[in-house]
């Protein structure tokens, strides 16, 4: 559920057209609903009220403060992968206490920034990632909160790239070396062993697989209680997938109703770690048709918006919804929509059936809230995308657009 609707054939952001957003700010152009963020938050917390969780938004989908900041006051807390988003995270008025970090290759400056921090837990990934935890931690003269990553060797049914809960991923630790790992880490004089983590992928459209993993490491909890070593918070990961092509897609509620029988009477906090099902359809980039060429038995129209500006096309030949910011009633064509950067990968959509459209004329490309600022780059040396928080009729440019002279300014010509 979205706030993108089309009000006499005109495209909105809740009260605001595209259209006046694009000529104020520019294009290409990201655009956030902040009542779309908030009524998905609300969606997790209605389907699991009544069971002790922590709402963490995976920040690696949309890192933007506004952003962040909109999730932390409806009561989000953070999963982060890097001392960069932790920083954010924080810098959004994110409580530290919400806050857990995952990822494989967290440096020894990033875990003192997180133990200063006083973040929530650290999901281990690796048996020398915890000796080295817990080693910084004894020159910190702190104890650091942790939880393993166990690798449940579950087939989230999703694209091979976002996928994280095979044994042939890097992943996480081994589901049979799992009690080995728990009771080394009990025996660590500087960490806290408080919790155990699973994250098995992303764009998981069913809960049946979620249901599949929580088993298992349900299952791994019991004989650890059995043997002394209870543990306060089950993470489940996020991967909650989203409607990119009108697909149906399992929702909060389908996954509450099926995960929480398994939890009920066990004396655990929910860990949530969702992303893409928060954010993914509260933003859209705006493009601008460039030019339209016609070439052997193909069309192509060619957008200011590239593979630099939403690299998840290019990266996973994913699907993106194009819509024109104006309805005509010019009929359809099929092309390629594409973008400036040079090379064949760089596409938006390909063999889609679009509206004709004509040169200078507005396109959304919709589900762009996840994974699209986030993966940007200056490839092309092309500076990236504005931000814009539409709240209501109200409008915030909640990151500027970048210049030639910022894409540049860190660099130096040797004498």
């Amino acid at each position: 559920m979205h706030f993108f609707n089309y009000k006499k054939g005109e495209l909105y952001a809740e009260d605001v057209p595209l259209r006046t957003l694009a000529a104020k700010y520019g294009t290409p152009l990201y655009v956030y609903s902040q009542g779309t963020l908030e009524r998905h938050v609300e969606s997790y917390e209605k389907a699991f009220k009544g069971f002790p969780h922590v709402l963490c938004f995976a920040v690696k989908a949309n890192s933007n403060i506004a952003v962040l900041g909109a999730l932390g006051k409806k009561g989000a807390g953070a999963d982060v992968v890097s001392g960069g988003e932790l920083y954010r995270a924080l810098k959004a008025g994110i409580p530290a206490n919400k806050i857990v970090y995952a990822g494989v290759g967290k440096t020894d400056e990033e875990i003192r920034f997180a133990l200063k921090s006083r973040i929530l837990m650290f999901n281990i990934e690796s048996g020398q990632e915890l000796e080295e935890i817990n080693r910084v931690a004894g020159r910190m003269r702190v104890k650091a909160p942790i939880a393993l990553r166990i690798n449940p060797d579950i087939d989230p049914l999703t694209h091979p790239y976002i996928s994280t809960g095979l044994k042939k991923y890097k992943f996480g630790i081994p589901m049979e070396e799992a009690l080995e790992y728990f009771h080394i880490a009990s025996g660590m004089k500087h960490v806290e062993v408080v919790g155990i983590h699973k994250h098995i992928g992303s764009q998981i459209t069913e809960v049946t697989p979620f249901v599949d993993a929580l088993n298992r490491v349900l299952a791994l909890v019991d004989e650890l209680q059995s043997q002394g070593l209870g543990i306060r918070y089950l993470d489940m990961g996020g991967g909650l997938g989203i409607p990119y092509n009108h697909e149906n897609t399992d929702q909060p509620r389908e996954l509450a109703n099926r995960v929480l029988p398994l939890l009920k009477g066990r004396d655990l906090t929910l860990v949530l770690e969702p992303g893409r099902s928060i954010s993914g359809n509260a933003g859209v980039l705006v493009s601008k048709v460039l030019y339209l060429k016609e070439g052997p038995g193909k069309e192509f129209v060619i957008v200011d918006a590239g593979m630099n500006d939403l690299m998840r096309p290019t990266l996973y030949d994913a699907y993106h919804e194009i819509l024109p910011v104006k309805k005509t009633r010019r009929g359809k064509i099929t092309a390629d929509v594409v973008g400036p950067i040079c090379e064949s990968g760089d596409f938006l959509a390909r063999g889609r059936e679009i509206q004709k459209l004509e040169r200078g004329e507005l396109i959304a490309v919709m589900s762009a809230g996840a994974y699209g600022f986030t993966m940007s780059s200056n490839y092309n040396s092309r500076p990236r995308a504005a931000e814009v928080m539409v709240k209501g009729r109200r409008h915030f440019l909640v990151r500027e657009r970048e210049t030639y002279k910022d894409i540049t300014k860190d660099e130096k010509i040797t004498k």
